[in-house]
């Protein structure tokens, strides 16, 4: 239960996560709704969780900056995995005007969570025999269904060091993204980002609004971190066009960008919109950044109506907007760009969120040079992933979301790609990381390890979660007791009912967390 003081701090001041990168101290902000939940933790457990992050990893050693804010303070994850007792701190002081009986503030956390610096974590790694007695009965529970596939690696090593059908390809939902993740950063980097432009067409006058593929592209006043917004490319092609002397414009919009079908194999639905290189705030049809929501039908049109809007607000008249394609000659008037792909794919693995998935896909198809297609993405995925040396047989890529049950992935290749992701001489895939959901705290993963059974994991695993009908999984990093950084990866499939499926995945995670297993 949250606490009241906490509650009623939080409705003041709206909880903000920051986290830096290895590759450019870019920052994402997550607003979030979170249950904090008192949980027993190692020290060597914190120690290593803040490792699991920044994760440059040697054999038997984690060495890490982590991606905290200067003063080591973070929401859910600093406040309460630390399990510091005292209240206030750098971040959270009593605001001196707090009338008094007022909230007192939020916990500050532990210097632990800072980052490491120049301080090593060494821990022994599990012994597999002890970790089999420990998984087995476990990944028997019948809530797993009909198939499963389970492995377990020494982040430090590579090593495997347990695997039950971990090389059989199951169908692996949103886990999928792990994936999507990692090739996209292999092929377009770290520091892509993606345009959005307006163009003008010398000869008719005509302003063509050019889609790149940004699903994050804003249209609202707040912006909810550093995303691109449609307010600003109106001001700026308003400010260029008056350069022009041009205040009355034919508009049109241009999504030649993809090819083939937009529409995803599942149909359009809450999880997800139209796939388009044009659209504003994922096409949702109410305030909301993440989750199910209502979609527009076509959110490439309604994206251009909101910028003849906007550019009216700027005082050009426009035309009612039609679709077109930019001609080589066009010039260009204005640009905002997305942040830069980690961001993408950290918010993609904390929400599951379905739109930039696809988006991801695509921009690693047009990396690869592919067509930008589901059918482009899934090839561009399977090469960049080759290129790895990341094990494939069996392996069905159809998108980059995991709403295909034509997708096919094994525990194997799920943990393969999480251990390429903290080795060392990988750095750009950090992201793939750094934006799996935290055990009780952060995205998918917020409302669940509350039962005393799993809290053990509470802020020591982070994991990417996969539902569909009759399919569960659960995919990512884990701390033990020891402080040992393992990945693992269990799929289910045949499950019959979805929370007793995840419990039991939540309850197998929590015994690795628990696990010395020597």
């Amino acid at each position: 239960m949250v606490v009241p003081e906490l509650r009623a701090w939080r409705a003041a001041r709206p909880h903000v996560v920051r986290v830096a990168r290895t590759v450019k101290p870019h920052v994402v902000r997550v607003t979030r709704a979170v249950r904090p939940r008192p949980v027993k933790v190692t020290t060597l457990q914190l120690t290593a969780v803040s490792a699991t992050v920044g994760l440059a990893l040697a054999a038997a050693v984690a060495t890490a900056a982590g991606p905290w804010d200067s003063s080591g303070q973070r929401t859910a994850e600093r406040d309460w995995a630390a399990s510091r007792p005292g209240q206030g701190g750098a971040d959270h002081g009593r605001d001196p005007g707090a009338a008094a009986g007022g909230p007192r503030p939020a916990p500050s956390a532990a210097s632990v969570l800072a980052g490491l610096g120049g301080a090593t974590v060494s821990a022994p790694a599990p012994a597999e025999k002890a970790l089999a007695d420990v998984l087995d009965p476990l990944l028997k529970d019948p809530s797993l269904g009909t198939r499963h596939s389970a492995a377990v690696v020494d982040l430090a090593t590579g090593r495997r060091l347990y695997g039950t059908g971990s090389a059989a390809a199951l169908t692996p939902a949103s886990t999928t993204k792990i994936a999507t993740a990692v090739a996209a950063l292999t092929a377009a980097g770290a520091d892509h980002r993606i345009t959005t432009r307006a163009a003008l067409e010398p000869d008719t006058g005509e302003v063509v609004l050019v889609g790149g593929g940004d699903p994050t592209l804003t249209a609202r006043k707040k912006r909810d971190g550093d995303w691109a917004s449609l307010r600003t490319l109106a001001a700026r092609t308003a400010r260029a066009l008056e350069a022009r002397k041009l205040d009355e414009v034919t508009l049109s919009y241009d999504t030649s960008l993809y090819a083939g079908p937009g529409q995803p194999p599942a149909g359009v639905e809450g999880n997800i919109a139209q796939v388009t290189p044009l659209m504003v705030d994922e096409g949702r049809l109410d305030d909301s950044t993440s989750g199910a929501a209502g979609r527009s039908p076509d959110p490439a049109a309604d994206a251009a109506r909101k910028f003849a809007e906007l550019l009216k607000d700027e005082g050009i008249r426009t035309t009612s907007p039609g679709p077109s394609k930019a001609t080589g000659r066009s010039k260009p008037l204005a640009e905002v760009q997305s942040p830069p792909l980690s961001a993408l794919v950290e918010r993609m693995l904390t929400n599951s969120d379905n739109d930039i998935a696809e988006a991801l896909a695509r921009q690693t198809a047009l990396a690869a040079g592919e067509p930008a297609s589901f059918a482009g993405g899934a090839t561009a995925i399977r090469a960049q992933l080759k290129k790895l040396d990341i094990p494939l047989k069996g392996a069905v890529f159809a998108d980059g979301s995991g709403l295909n049950r034509s997708d096919k992935l094994s525990a194997d290749l799920l943990t393969a790609l999480l251990a390429k992701a903290g080795d060392p001489t990988h750095p750009e895939l950090r992201p793939a990381l750094t934006g799996l959901p935290v055990a009780g705290f952060t995205g998918t993963l917020s409302q669940r390890y509350a039962d005393g059974a799993v809290r053990p994991a509470t802020g020591v695993v982070r994991a990417k979660t996969g539902t569909l009908t009759g399919v569960n999984a659960l995919a990512g990093t884990v701390v033990d007791t020891d402080g040992r950084l393992l990945a693992f990866a269990f799929l289910a499939d045949g499950t019959t009912d979805r929370t007793t499926a995840q419990t039991a995945l939540d309850r197998t995670a929590s015994a690795l967390a628990a696990c010395g297993c020597r």
